[in-house]
């Protein structure tokens, strides 16, 4: 499975026609098609690019809506600077 690091979810951000991504522990949702996550952001509150485990923690649903969308990746550690 591909891994994605925090940058390029943050490229993933639903605007101007780009994919909506987020994370959840661990793994990384396309929210591109659902309906939900119109241009990037979901009842106004969360925006797509952006790992959602703290905040869909407190949703008042549970992660099972997440089943509906298809897994594209891991979210992995940022390579420290200045390596290859």
């Amino acid at each position: 499975m591909q891994s994605y690091t925090r940058t390029e979810l943050a490229r993933c951000d639903g605007k101007e026609g780009r994919l909506a991504w987020i994370a959840y522990r661990g793994r990384v949702y396309d929210v591109s098609e659902s309906f939900l996550w119109k241009g990037g952001r979901h009842m106004a509150r969360h925006e797509a690019g952006r790992d959602l485990t703290d905040v869909l923690d407190q949703a008042p649903h549970g992660e099972g809506l997440l089943a509906r969308v298809p897994v594209v990746g891991l979210l992995c550690e940022e390579p420290p600077a200045g390596a290859s």
